[in-house]
């Protein structure tokens, strides 16, 4: 009986073997994109404050006051309650369908879902309450998930259904079964604030406010609203303003706006009618900018759909803002988020970890530390600390004098 069995077992690793040695150079692994439904019925009445979740998919962080805001992709927010930094708490979540960018002025957050622009009194965060919903106001704010290389569609019923996000899985496929996916979006499928008591968002941040004026940026438009009335934000003309934007940065009376082919500067002087000021072109590839006196950091993010690009970082001259000239290119990993605070220097290198740098010496840079082991997505640099999202992981550091040091990390599972 025993040599049956180990007849048996030599095998099925004979087997496994073989199935290994086929594998090479025939299968490989893809990231898959299904998309999460949702009737309309159960959209028109899908903003809730609930207790605490765990989180599923961290996305884009916002500090406000004593608070930090932790997008939950396409789900809502998360609040966390951050008066003591070596301790933060959640204490909530803003349950919004298809939401990933908020943006808060004087105790009112204004929130994405899907086109529809949700207004929240949050001048108590132990009763939250929705004063307005404006509903098609963000009309091609179609959030897509570029990274992915197959999407595969479900039967919806776009009469009586919505797409409110994707859910993305690693899946090992054939590549000989694999056809060059074609990027389609069906039809149906529709920071650095300044002016009053505002919150800051991170560089990947697509909402942005100036004043009374709150800039949304969607693939290729910038939605302006004017918000003198907090409660009733005013829908204004929309401005054209390129392909494939991603994300919106404020210096100014500037608007730097990254996309996947470059990016575009705008002059709000009219803070109504955003006005084109020049651009810089990069090769297709996923950025976000920051910005200070000087100079543009951009980080471009190669490979997928975010395109052919090396990865780097992009060190652009803005000294002349009609005509932005690059200066260097720092190698990177996978380069998500970036920050800058004073002379340092702050880049989220996905799964390199955070790289923190002195630029006091454009076009010089000096490594002053590199947390390893991290999975790093997004930072923002606030006046006494900086904070990091990663990984389903808020982490805290405290500033030094030529370096870092963390002050705590909250597990958001």
């Amino acid at each position: 009986m025993k040599k049956i069995a180990l007849l048996m077992l030599l095998t099925i690793l004979v087997f496994l073997s073989c199935n290994d040695d086929n594998d090479n150079g025939e299968f490989a692994d893809y990231l898959v994109a299904r998309p999460l439904v949702m009737s309309r019925v159960e959209f028109a009445n899908s903003v809730d404050i609930v207790a605490p979740l765990p989180i599923d998919e961290s996305g884009k962080i916002y500090a406000y006051q004593d608070y930090i805001f932790i997008n939950d992709k396409y789900k809502g927010v998360h609040v966390i309650d951050n008066s003591n930094p070596d301790t933060p708490q959640k204490i909530s979540f803003i349950k919004i369908a298809g939401n990933v960018d908020i943006s808060i002025k004087d105790d009112f957050l204004y929130a994405d879902s899907l086109t529809d622009l949700v207004v929240l009194d949050i001048s108590d965060m132990n009763n939250i309450s929705i004063v307005n919903r404006l509903e098609n106001v963000l009309r091609d704010n179609v959030i897509f998930p570029f990274e992915a290389q197959i999407f595969e569609w479900q039967d919806i019923d776009y009469e009586n259904e919505l797409i409110v996000g994707w859910e993305t899985v690693t899946e090992r496929r054939r590549i000989a079964d694999v056809e060059q996916p074609e990027l389609f979006i069906d039809e149906a499928v529709t920071a650095n604030d300044a002016g009053g008591d505002t919150g800051q968002g991170g560089s990947l941040a697509r909402f942005k406010i100036v004043d009374d004026y709150l800039y949304a940026v969607d693939s290729h438009q910038i939605n302006v609203f004017e918000i003198s009335d907090l409660e009733n934000p005013k829908d204004l003309e929309d401005v054209f303003a390129g392909f494939d934007i991603e994300t919106i940065f404020n210096r100014g009376e500037h608007l730097f706006l990254g996309s996947m082919r470059g990016m575009y500067i705008y002059n709000i002087s009219s803070p109504a009618t955003p006005t084109f000021v020049s651009e810089f072109q990069h090769g297709t590839a996923c950025d976000p900018v920051v910005v200070d006196e000087n100079y543009a950091y951009v980080t471009l993010r190669g490979g997928n759909f975010c395109g052919a690009t090396e990865s780097g970082l992009y060190i652009i001259d803005i000294t002349t803002i009609e005509s932005p000239e690059l200066q260097v290119i720092y190698p990177m990993d996978e380069p998500y988020g970036i920050g800058v605070k004073d002379d340092k220097l702050f880049v989220c290198d996905g799964a390199s970890g955070l790289k923190v740098y002195d630029k006091s010496d454009i076009p010089d840079l000096e490594q002053l530390n590199h947390f390893e082991d991290i999975i790093t997505f997004d930072v923002i640099p606030l006046e006494n600390q900086l904070l990091m999202i990663g990984d389903e992981i808020l982490y805290q550091y405290e500033y030094l004098n030529d370096d870092i040091r963390l002050i705590s990390s909250l597990n958001l599972n």
